[in-house]
This record gives C-alpha cells, structure tokens and sequence, in this order.
C-alpha cells in the first residue's frame, strides 16, 4: 500500500471519528444515555482509537455491535476482544459496552438472552457505523446467508446468522434495529469496494448486494483508496 493510502485513511478515520464524537456530545446534550454501535474488521482500528481518545462524558455511553461472530470473547476473530482493545481504552474506557455474544452454545440458543439486553439501551441508537465486505455484505447479512431474509425484514432486534462464505456462525442486528438510529455512516477503505457500492447504487436487488437495503435513507460515506 502506497504511503498516501495510509495517511488517506488516517485522515478519513480522524475525520469520522470527529463526527461520531461531535454527534453523541449532541445528543447528551438532550438525554441521560446514548447508544453507539460499531462494527469490527481491520478498518475501524484507527477511527476506534482516535474515537477512545476524545473528550466525552463515556461513562454514558453504551457502545454495542453491529454484528459478531459466534466465539469466546478472548478468541483472535471475536469483535468483542476487538472493541475491548481498541475501543474501550483512554477516555472511552469508562464507556459501558453491551456484548453480542453470551454462554450458549449457539447463536440460536443464545439469540433471545441477547435480544433482550439489547432492548434495554437507548433507541435509537445516537450513531451507527457500518462496514461493507467485497460481497456487499454489511453486519453479518451476507448474501448467501439463509437467514438474509430475515436480517433484512425482521422486526426483530437480532438474528442468528449462517453463511457458506464464512467460518463461524454469527449473530447480528437486524436492518429494522440498524435503522432505528439518528445518524449512519459507511466506513471502508479500497478502490475494490468502492467499485462494489457503486454496483449497489446502480440496482435494487437487496439480495444480490445486501448493502442495498441501507441506501433508502441518510448513510454518511467515510471511504479512502
């Protein structure tokens, strides 16, 4: 990667960082707590740790996922390890964070216990930050996901997620739950996945392109090469 790809991100993560934090100050300004949901991957590392490092009264906010993968908090690909050690540092350590995952041995099994913690933040949530895989996919809504359907027109909170692209089952916040939020940014690096939102804007198909389903509404793009 050419070094000014990564100042490009750099910059890009400052800059959506500045504006989560300028938008949870609003909305403290007007209520007790706020909620905050994110999402992992390798993308959201820089904006995560410059987010940690701003003033804010954190110990009213309550941070969640968008998504998770269905694994022990301590395991290399868990989302929660993640936020923890990139998220829940400096200033943001006194942030309350919500996990997606609990003891069961399933998603399945696991999903209502989930759901019902979830409920008990504050909706809508003052912020939410997606990412977009080179399939479209954003939460764990994947397109060869059985359970897409219900990710994209459930009313419920959260559901349980499969998909033969990926290893380990999932659990993830629905569409209607994503979009019960105030403000929602789009965060992803790469002239590939640029090339893929694109192709999204171009068609309807939700299915094809999962992504689709969240540009009927405000979604704020933060993406460097």
């Amino acid at each position: 990667m050419k070094t000014t790809d990564i100042d490009s991100r750099a910059r890009v993560a400052h800059d959506l960082a500045t504006s989560v934090a300028g938008a949870l100050r609003e909305d403290l300004a007007q209520q007790e707590r706020v909620t905050l949901v994110l999402s992992g991957g390798s993308t959201p590392r820089p904006f995560m740790q410059t987010l940690s490092k701003m003033e804010l009264p954190w110990s009213r906010v309550d941070i969640t996922l968008a998504d998770e993968r269905w694994v022990p908090t301590d395991h290399d690909d868990s989302n929660d390890r993640f936020v923890r050690t990139h998220m829940l540092i400096n200033a943001a350590a006194e942030a309350r964070f919500q996990p997606l995952v609990n003891d069961e041995a399933t998603p399945e099994a696991g999903v209502e216990e989930v759901g019902q913690r979830l409920a008990a933040l504050t909706w809508p949530a003052s912020v939410v930050v997606l990412g977009m895989g080179g399939d479209g996919h954003t939460a764990s809504l994947f397109p060869d996901s059985p359970e897409l359907g219900d990710g994209l027109g459930s009313d419920a909170l959260v559901v349980a997620a499969h998909a033969p692209s990926v290893a380990q089952p999932r659990i993830s916040l629905t569409r209607h739950r994503l979009m019960q939020s105030r403000r929602r940014y789009l965060h992803f690096n790469g002239a590939d996945k640029k090339a893929v939102l694109a192709r999204a804007m171009a068609g309807s198909d939700q299915d094809e392109l999962p992504i689709r389903a969240f540009l009927d509404a405000p979604l704020a793009l933060y993406w460097a090469p």
